[in-house]
């Protein structure tokens, strides 16, 4: 079921004269769109940036009348190729759709577009005492909207959960042109299916989204970060276990990164990071009267562990997050061309699952290196070979099967795109893989919506 696309673009003339300076084929837009943070080139025979749900809707019309593609792209940062038009067509550049349009603090709820980056919503949140929990290490730079599609995470999921958590309504358009408006903005509800969670994830496969609807929570009174050096004789999966279910700590955060990362950070930052088996970096959320139990009680939570020392508080926990936040940017000088991976285990196969990617990279003779939200049992191994290159392949393919060996996800957190989707069937079962692909056709009959992405080889029109 493979989609025959155009060498052209029928009637650009009359879609450019609608958008005027927001549409363009020149090589000085095409470049900005053409690839994300991933491997996967693309080729965009077109930039458009629409500025409101009519125009989306337009924009649409006009893909289907000539079977074109739409790829939605907010700041590009996705690493498995979900924002790029890897089979022509047209980028769907949201970034001038960034306005914030309510925020209702005694509700705490934000309604935006998709364009908002997810720092500057947490600036204009500030103040106001609340924030939009999930923060992945792109938050400086991604989009709200980005984060929906690829229903994003972060350092402090631990506590806050995923993306999905926190969206009470969308708005948007289909692939059929029509367009919808779903959710609410009571706490709960309980009237049949919600389609929400389905949209959230989807990678721009089924709708573009136009307006969002978000959850906030109270900023809490103080927030800081904790440094501990993870000796040898104490494995990430043993504090993953650990801490799992312990919310009497005040954990928000359970991040890992081994000793190669800890070295580069380390260099980076001035913070000693001297362990064995490299570091954790925890967050803790307090008040004025339980800081002082909390931290006690994290110490001796630590020292049962078997891990020594006192640890340490980095005060300004934002800091802390950004300078984690770095740490792709910093490998990227310190490996050159690697592949980033993302897969999940239950936390009793976390060991496991670092030695069996040991296997992998001792078998093909190249460096790796790993970082991790560890409290959710999801690793980012790093692997230094040429993304594009044949053995790439290989090394992806052998991460994952040892992900699903052990029961977890080819992806926790970073979506499927156009790496992963000929796993989306393993993911899901038959059954249910066709009931989603049967969704995919059902919003999107031709198949203009970010074709080839997330569903595997056989999504698409019927």
């Amino acid at each position: 079921m493979t989609q025959e696309l155009p060498q052209d673009l029928p009637d650009w003339a009359g879609l450019a004269a609608t958008f005027g300076t927001r549409a363009s084929r020149a090589e000085s837009h095409l470049a900005r769109v053409r690839g994300d943070a991933s491997p996967v080139p693309g080729q965009p025979q077109a930039w458009v940036s629409p500025r409101n749900r009519e125009e989306v809707r337009e924009l649409v019309l006009w893909a289907r009348r000539h079977r074109v593609p739409l790829v939605a792209r907010g700041a590009g940062t996705s690493l498995d190729g979900e924002s790029v038009a890897w089979k022509g067509g047209v980028a769907v550049d949201f970034s001038g759709m960034d306005r914030v349009l309510e925020i209702r603090p005694a509700d705490q709820i934000a309604r935006v577009e998709p364009g908002v980056v997810n720092a500057s919503l947490q600036a204009i949140l500030g103040p106001l005492g609340l924030f939009f929990p999930p923060n992945p290490g792109s938050w400086m730079t991604s989009t709200v909207g980005g984060n929906v599609g690829t229903n994003a995470s972060g350092f402090r999921s631990f506590r806050y959960g995923p993306t999905r958590r926190w969206v009470t309504g969308l708005e948007g358009v289909l692939g059929s042109g029509e367009m919808f408006e779903t959710g609410t903005l009571s706490r709960k509800r309980s009237a049949g299916p919600d389609p929400i969670p389905l949209l959230v994830g989807s990678e721009g496969t089924l709708a573009l989204f136009t307006e969002i609807t978000v959850r906030l929570a109270p900023i809490p009174p103080r927030r800081f970060g904790v440094l501990v050096d993870l000796p040898g004789n104490v494995t990430p999966g043993t504090v993953a276990r650990a801490f799992q279910g312990r919310g009497d700590l005040g954990l928000s955060a359970v991040e890992w990164v081994d000793r190669s990362v800890a070295r580069v950070l380390a260099t980076e930052t001035g913070w000693s990071l001297e362990g064995a088996h490299g570091a954790l970096l925890l967050e803790v959320e307090a008040s004025p009267e339980t800081e002082g139990p909390l931290w006690d009680a994290l110490g001796r939570e630590l020292a049962g562990m078997g891990i020594p020392g006192s640890p340490r508080r980095i005060e300004d926990a934002d800091h802390f997050w950004k300078a984690r936040g770095r740490a792709g940017e910093l490998l990227d000088r310190e490996m050159g061309p690697r592949i980033r991976e993302d897969v999940g285990v239950p936390l009793s196969q976390w060991d496991q699952l670092l030695e069996r990617l040991e296997e992998v990279a001792r078998r093909h003779g190249i460096p790796w290196i790993a970082y991790a939200h560890l409290g959710e049992g999801n690793l980012h191994p790093n692997f230094r070979i040429d993304p594009a290159s044949p053995e790439a392949v290989a090394v992806r393919g052998e991460v994952w099967a040892a992900a699903r060996d052990l029961g977890g996800t080819v992806s926790a957190e970073h979506g499927m795109g156009a790496l992963k989707g000929a796993h989306f069937e393993e993911e899901h079962g038959r059954t249910v893989a066709a009931m989603l692909r049967s969704l995919k056709r059902d919003c999107d009959p031709d198949g203009i919506l970010n074709p080839g992405k997330l569903y595997g080889p056989v999504a698409g029109p019927p």
